[in-house]
């Protein structure tokens, strides 16, 4: 859930630490009350006396924030837990049922849908395949689909719904040639609004992220992220992606486009200098088994589902491994992180070897002044997209977007810059 940078509606979130201590000012009692319910999402069972520590609001503020999120239904009480001296301690949890959320992935073979709950859970999907995205296509896959998706729902579970979350590439239009689209028809893109679109067919409010940058801030919150303050994330689709962490925030720079990853130069097993994207992206393996007259669609079914394609895909993940290899060194000598966290659209298995590749080829560089990062999977796995377009709707009405409360909170009272 926790993403940067909502275009249209913006909001920057930062859910794996602890967030900003309360306020108590009457202004910002919507930012306590997501605080609130921020912590209790990261530390699903904690009690009132534990809220008011972490958030240093009074015992008494925290009381009132939470019989108000409980009559909202927003949060539900466990079984106390007793042995201690004095009055037994009730862990809080959200209420999986007490918001739900649309999550589109536009990829550029294949789109997802998903309604997730507010504990992130995925409820519903559905799948589509392509041969390259076409606006109109895509338009009525997720209008029709979301339209299909609530018959499914009771009338409460349809008053649920937070909103729909996109995550998709951004200039579609690029990379026409590579995706085996025929001439000018990716240009169908070029000023086409999808997220405009969406909103005027459907009667809930819609963002749009980067797809990339929406799987970082997924595995940030409900991946490996809370473990790691600052990590560089890998994510390997039909084009690699990224995201840069910082201070548990996923961080998108002045142009939105930090952490980009793919336009990251590297050498190839010729010793020539090609873009990441051209060695560790998927289209390069469906191009290898296109070559070796292997049908290359079982890529794009579904990505639990990939079979052993033998020596193409064991050549794809050793140049994946070298290329990332080189893109994980340089990314460090810039900041010391602490982990790079691969992830990507394939099964788990594939996940696995790629990372070992990884590791083995970083052994071969000089990483002479380099603080080596863990080398690590994603949890998220191949629905991170999905996963972290759903969140920005629960975000931006829920919980806690740190960068926000700081603008609210701080410049109002003259500490800080507003954060743009």
């Amino acid at each position: 859930m926790a993403l940067s940078e909502i275009q249209s509606g913006s909001s920057e979130q930062s859910p794996s630490t602890p967030a900003a201590g309360g306020a108590n000012q009457v202004r910002v009692r919507a930012y306590n009350e997501r605080l609130v319910l921020s912590h209790v999402r990261r530390n699903s069972g904690v009690s009132k006396a534990e809220i008011a520590r972490l958030t240093g609001l009074s015992a008494q503020t925290v009381s009132v924030i939470m019989r108000a999120l409980e009559k909202d239904d927003l949060l539900i009480r466990g079984k106390p837990v007793r042995g201690r001296v004095g009055q037994p301690s009730v862990p809080m949890h959200l209420n999986p049922d007490a918001v739900l959320s649309f999550g589109v992935k536009i990829g550029r073979r294949s789109a997802d849908l998903i309604l997730m709950d507010f504990v992130g859970t995925i409820r519903l999907n559905r799948h589509l395949t392509y041969p390259y995205p076409n606006p109109a296509e895509i338009l009525d896959f997720v209008v029709s689909g979301i339209g299909e998706l609530q018959h499914q729902l009771s009338a409460s579970q349809r008053s649920a719904i937070a909103g729909v979350g996109i995550a998709a590439p951004f200039e579609l239009w690029n990379w026409a040639r590579e995706v085996g689209a025929p001439e000018g028809a990716m240009e169908a893109w070029r000023g086409f609004d999808l997220q405009a679109e969406v909103a005027s067919r459907l009667p809930y409010p819609v963002y749009l992220q980067n797809d990339a940058t929406s799987a970082c801030g997924a595995e940030l919150v409900f991946g490996v992220g809370p473990r790691y303050p600052d990590f560089v994330y890998f994510y390997v689709g039909s084009f690699i992606g990224g995201g840069i962490v910082l201070n548990s925030t996923v961080f998108v720079g002045r142009t939105g486009t930090a952490g980009a990853i793919g336009p990251l130069p590297v050498r190839n097993k010729h010793g020539e200098t090609r873009q990441l994207l051209e060695i560790a992206s998927i289209f390069v393996l469906e191009r290898l088994l296109r070559e070796r007259g292997i049908d290359p669609q079982p890529l794009w079914y579904d990505a639990k589902d990939w079979i052993d394609f033998g020596e193409p895909l064991d050549i794809w993940i050793r140049d994946c491994a070298a290329a990332l290899a080189q893109a994980i060194i340089a990314a460090s000598s810039i900041i010391d992180f602490s982990a790079a966290i691969i992830d990507g659209g394939f099964p788990e298995w594939v996940r696995e070897r790629l990372v070992a590749a990884t590791i083995e080829e970083i052994g071969k560089l000089d990483l002479q002044g380099i603080v080596f990062p863990d080398i690590i999977e994603g949890a998220v796995g191949a629905q991170a997209r999905a996963v972290g377009g759903a969140s920005l709707p629960i975000f931006a009405r829920y919980l806690i977007d740190q960068t926000v409360l700081f603008k609210e909170i701080d410049n109002a009272e003259g500490n800080r810059p507003a954060a743009i």
